[in-house]
């Protein structure tokens, strides 16, 4: 089987269809069928790689618009058509104007045009896929490289941005549905806003303690205030959106005031941000692993339960320790276990920061102000050194 033809998949509830279909396509796609809307989210779950989806528009249970709907949410780089008869025509106008599809095909559709169509949703993948490594690539390792830097100026925040970052990470990849890198970044960014919040303030709100209204009213401005830094870089609206919803409770709670939205309205991303951001908070608080997800099971109605359960899942599943290794033995990409703290009580590296050049030379200058040549990292089982997002 060729590598260099776009995966297609059709979903029909006609048997016969989708075999005739997949003869006349096979010459030019890797083509996937599903006679349900239902069978073809499954498929799209399990091969995130399909590049162009098509669609009938009648079908039982859920019709084509629906399943696109959903199908964009499962595999948001893959290119969406919908086949539509003269009855369905304004179905599939309002289908477009929502962003859902690429093109819809008129029915009976000779298989020429279907094929021409076809090429074009798979030209329209390859810009995608170009733009979303273009992104992902610099603008990920430019956002990197700010948050290191600032991680010198500040090391307990931006030692925190690390720690949520690594965490929604880890919970996107499991529960999918959502791009990996504006998770990501979002999760390092998200803590811009944080720097004008005093000290202190987020281990009492994690703790439950009482909080004047000018220390909430603080709070709640974070996202907004983070949003506003981002606002004049280009091509950062997916993950300014995150951001600004990060707070946003599952029940409304937190929602910005002037975009409220609640339950499955709020974008996958700030779900995810949302359950690794109250983790970390508690956790920064003091609490166990174990007691921060049973306060946060307390309060279930502020997380999406199939995000809260992926957390939980990771910590049952959980088997990593901690080892101490000399300075000079640091390699790019280790994972910091605890504080490194000076003898007159500065933080100098939080814990959770990835190892950086920048980060091991600035320990080696500080050797003398630390009064120590070992720093403990994470490990897993085996006591071999976590790198990168496998913590």
């Amino acid at each position: 089987m060729s590598a260099s033809r776009p995966k297609l998949l059709v979903v029909d509830d006609e048997p016969q269809i989708l075999e005739g279909l997949s003869r006349g396509l096979r010459a030019g796609f890797d083509v996937r069928t599903a006679t349900s809307g239902a069978i073809g989210l499954e498929i799209l779950a399990r091969e995130p790689d399909v590049a162009i989806v098509m669609s009938d528009m009648r079908m039982p249970v859920m019709n084509g618009t629906v399943f696109l709907s959903r199908a964009r949410e499962v595999a948001p780089n893959a290119v969406r058509l919908l086949l539509t008869g003269q009855a369905d025509m304004e179905d599939a106008i309002g289908a477009i104007n929502e962003g859902a599809i690429f093109r819809f095909l008129k029915k009976p559709c000779a298989l020429d045009v279907m094929r021409a169509t076809l090429g074009d949703a798979a030209d329209q993948h390859r810009l995608i896929i170009a733009e979303r490594q273009l992104l992902e690539q610099t603008l990920h390792g430019a956002v990197k490289a700010l948050c290191d830097t600032l991680a010198l100026a500040n090391p307990s925040v931006f030692g925190m941005a690390m720690r949520v970052k690594r965490l929604a990470a880890r919970i996107a990849a499991k529960v999918g549905g959502t791009e990996l890198w504006q998770v990501e970044v979002a999760a390092m960014l998200c803590q811009l806003g944080a720097m004008t919040v005093p000290a202190g303030i987020y281990e009492r709100r994690a703790l439950g303690e009482p909080l004047v209204p000018s220390e909430r009213e603080m709070l709640d401005r974070v996202p907004l205030v983070t949003d506003q830094l981002l606002a004049p870089i280009p091509r950062l609206e997916p993950v300014r959106e995150i951001v600004l919803h990060s707070r946003s409770g599952f029940d409304l709670s937190g929602a910005p005031e002037n975009q409220p939205r609640t339950g499955f309205e709020i974008p996958r991303g700030a779900r995810v941000l949302k359950v690794a951001l109250d983790f970390e908070e508690l956790e920064s608080a003091g609490l166990a692993p174990d007691k921060a997800i049973e306060r946060m099971r307390a309060q279930a109605e502020l997380y999406d339960p199939v995000i809260l359960d992926a957390l939980v899942e990771l910590y049952v599943a959980a088997d990593t320790t901690v080892i101490e290794i000399p300075i000079s033995r640091l390699l790019e990409g280790m994972i910091i276990a605890t504080d490194v703290i000076t003898r007159n009580g500065t933080l100098l590296v939080a814990r959770g920061h990835e190892v950086t050049l920048g980060l091991v030379r600035r320990l080696e200058n500080f050797a003398a102000s630390i009064d120590q040549e070992t720093v403990e990292i994470m490990a897993d089982a085996k006591l071999q050194p976590l790198r990168r997002n496998a913590a």
